[in-house]
């Protein structure tokens, strides 16, 4: 009986861990979608200091969710463009900063 009860409390703890992993994995995505598209609208408002910021926000949750999922292609595309963004928007340049930042949400929304 006892080692009934520890083979169910195993299989329902690895079920619930196994939840929380792709729940993460999710979550990154969305926070990095979230902060891309804020990078958006300030690159818009020709704010290149808060492209700069939002994005490099975007580009760690971006760099989390491509650990647990490495083969997610859309994301690996949405770091390299969040980086194009990081690096225009750093020089001041918030027009050629918005262009990759508008490329990271879409491949962001286009994610598994």
């Amino acid at each position: 009986m006892k080692r009934m009860f520890r083979a169910i409390s195993l299989i329902f703890t690895l079920a619930l861990a196994g939840a929380g992993f792709s729940y993460a994995a999710e979550n990154h995505k969305a926070l990095a979608l979230e902060h891309a598209n804020v990078a958006v609208e300030h690159g818009k408002a020709g704010h290149a200091n808060l492209v700069s910021q939002h994005a490099k926000v975007a580009l760690e949750h971006a760099n989390a969710a491509l650990k647990e999922n490495p083969n997610d292609e859309h994301v690996k595309a949405a770091v390299k463009s969040l980086q194009e963004a990081i690096k225009h928007g750093d020089m001041g340049h918030a027009d050629m900063a918005t262009k990759p930042a508008e490329e990271a949400v879409s491949h962001l929304k286009m994610t598994k």
